[in-house]
């Protein structure tokens, strides 16, 4: 039975661990080629063997123009298009309110912000009519959470994205989403305490917030993308889809 991306090209950024390895895997078991993109040619290399196949790796930073247009050409010259956009690649770090530094704000917003902008928008040529293009947020855009107001500002920036595209890419059929997952057992967990103890005592409280009562897969993320990058979803445009166990919702 043919997958429900069969034939399609995908590009996921920040492909090489956590949520974008994830989806980039769920997306090929649906039949997709899949680029994906990271920082470091050593875990772009592991998740290459990962994946297992229908995969290329482009070392790039979605911050940095010159990287994304080296991209864009190259999956122009290979496939010619891009029939799935998830703008994935994205960090942050717990800074207080008072400790705050100029380097932390320009690090957060060019990584979360301006990479998904220049991603989508250099991308969007290839981009067939009726293609899908899908943003990754978080819960964090619409919570207070505390030592974490730019990254909530940043994933708040990308859900409003995900609103303004889909009026302006209406007369394409291109249908924008938004996946806002709640705590998810990825890498990023493992630094947001400065010692283990701390660490430990972050992710105890995370699952504490989370009526099911657990931190989610990456996969459950991977899945709900293949949702929005197939025709499951043809009728869902401009929507946040909350993964995140009921966090944000009760």
């Amino acid at each position: 039975m043919a997958g429900k991306l069969e034939g399609k090209v995908a590009l996921v950024t920040g492909g090489s661990s956590g949520i974008g390895l994830a989806t980039a895997q769920e997306f090929v078991k649906e039949g997709a080629f899949v680029y994906i993109t990271g920082r470091r040619q050593s875990e772009l290399d592991k998740a290459v063997k990962a994946i297992g196949g229908q995969v290329a790796a482009v070392r790039a930073d979605s911050s940095k123009l010159e990287d994304l247009d080296r991209l864009v050409a190259q999956i122009k010259k290979e496939k010619g298009r891009v029939d799935v956009i998830f703008a994935n690649a994205g960090g942050g770090e717990l800074v207080p309110l008072g400790s705050i530094t100029e380097e932390h704000y320009d690090k957060t917003f060019d990584t979360n912000v301006k990479g998904v902008v220049f991603t989508v928008q250099k991308a969007l040529p290839l981009v067939p009519d009726g293609g899908s293009i899908i943003l990754n947020a978080s819960i964090a855009g619409i919570k207070g959470l505390p030592a974490f107001s730019v990254y909530s500002a940043t994933k708040a920036a990308v859900r409003s994205f995900a609103r303004s595209w889909t009026t302006e890419l209406k007369s394409r059929g291109i249908r924008v989403n938004v996946i806002s997952p709640g705590p998810i057992e990825t890498p990023i967990l493992d630094g947001l305490g400065q010692t283990r103890e701390e660490n430990q005592q972050i992710i105890a409280h995370l699952t504490s917030t989370v009526p099911l009562g657990r931190m989610g897969k990456p996969y459950e993320v991977g899945k709900t993308a293949v949702f929005l990058a197939s025709q499951d979803s043809s009728f869902i445009a401009g929507a946040e889809l909350f993964v995140d166990g009921g966090a944000a919702q009760v």
